[in-house]
């Protein structure tokens, strides 16, 4: 009797080496599933299921998680204003969490033997989707055909080609995968330290030349519309920013770090709007949150990202994070304005009643109207009082 796999499928080449292997090679009853995290439109989702039952598979589902992918983790990483190394907005990374839950769940859902993955054995991936698997279908057996069989993606496209599946092999030699939150991008060029991706490597060709001025409005740190025009769900206003600002080439990068194995690891990311709104938000942040908010929201939300990088989503300490996140956010409203030019943007100002920067208070470098200079005379002397006793005492 075949036995029931759960496949987390994206129609890429690895995934579709996965789906050939297991049902004519092994013989089991391989049953895809793709998360969609925001990156897919319902053509692409059509053509994707197309794909899955030419390769064989018994059936095929999709589950939208983008609002909940959203809900549960993207907002925490704009509240935490989260770049990995300064960097990576964690585009994938966040991803690769919601969508190994959900295949877990559907694994549980129709009782299935086996749930098997794509990943390669170098790559975060395959410690991030492992371990939820192990967290949540712990009596599940996870089938891995690239790790296993250590394919490189050459040798995938042989094997796919020797059995008589047609798709474009030329765009298959990059692995992209794209959603709410980012797009990412590998090949031949990220496995080196010094090359960078070719221009055609880019999902997203730049059309967009003309300077552009667009206004941000947040709600306790949420992005709830653009240039006055409101959304009913905040992930979906990222998708109409995205929409808006990746043609300018914006949020191109490669981001190189350091893998949950230990070795380093080179990945190049187009993600406009992830950068726009968590340069944005923090913008806003410096102007309405006290120095010691900003300071220790700094540190906890490090901790954060790398966490969950390294796929540790379900450890009970994000959730105490989380309730830290949230309750900075009360004041963080108001709105943001941004200049958008290709290949850059800047983040031109803010408008907030909240803003700490009144000029009620003073103006920095000019006049203050809450003290004097006598004042501040005292202040001075006192706030390095102890210094200036440690230098007397050890000369």
């Amino acid at each position: 009797m075949k036995k029931k796999v759960v496949l987390a499928y994206s129609g890429g080449l690895d995934t579709s080496f996965c789906c050939i292997y297991l049902t004519r090679d092994l013989g089991h009853e391989v049953h895809s599933v793709i998360v969609n995290t925001g990156g897919f439109s319902d053509e692409e989702l059509k053509q994707v299921e197309e794909r899955a039952f030419k390769m064989g598979v018994t059936s095929h589902h999709v589950v939208d998680e983008t609002t909940n992918f959203y809900n549960t983790c993207v907002r925490y990483l704009i509240y935490g204003n989260v770049l990995k190394n300064n960097t990576y907005p964690l585009s994938v990374s966040a991803e690769r969490v919601s969508q190994a839950t959900a295949i877990a769940n559907y694994a549980k859902e129709i009782g299935a033997e086996y749930v098997a993955h794509g990943s390669t054995g170098a790559g975060n991936d395959q410690v991030r989707f492992d371990m939820i698997f192990n967290i949540l279908v712990p009596n599940v057996q996870i089938l891995t055909p690239i790790r296993d069989l250590k394919l490189s993606r050459e040798e995938e496209i042989e094997y796919l080609k020797k059995h008589g599946v047609e798709m474009n092999f030329e765009k298959a030699k990059y692995s992209i995968n794209k959603g709410i939150w980012g797009t990412s991008v590998g090949g031949k060029e990220t496995l080196t330290s010094n090359l960078g991706l070719p221009e055609d490597a880019w999902p997203t060709p730049v059309t967009s030349t003309e300077t552009k001025h667009i206004e941000l409005e947040f709600v306790k740190g949420e992005l709830v519309s653009i240039d006055g025009a409101k959304y009913d769900h905040p992930a979906k206003a990222i998708q109409a920013l995205q929409a808006i600002a990746q043609p300018y080439g914006i949020g191109r990068d490669i981001h190189v770090g350091d893998t949950i194995i230990g070795i380093k690891g080179r990945v190049g990311f187009e993600a406009a709007a992830p950068m726009i709104i968590i340069k944005a938000h923090n913008t806003l942040e410096k102007h309405v949150l006290t120095k010691w908010q900003l300071s220790w929201k700094e540190q906890l939300s490090s901790f954060y990202g790398n966490w969950l990088h390294e796929g540790q989503f379900h450890d009970p300490i994000m959730r105490n994070i989380e309730a830290f996140l949230d309750d900075t956010q009360a004041n963080v409203t108001g709105k943001v304005f941004v200049e958008l030019n290709p290949y850059r943007f800047q983040v031109t100002g803010i408008e907030s009643a909240h803003d700490l920067m009144s000029n009620k208070f003073g103006s920095y470098g000019e006049m203050n109207n809450a003290w004097s200079g006598e004042d501040v005379k005292g202040f001075s002397k006192i706030f390095g009082n102890q210094v200036m006793i440690y230098h007397k005492v050890n000369g």
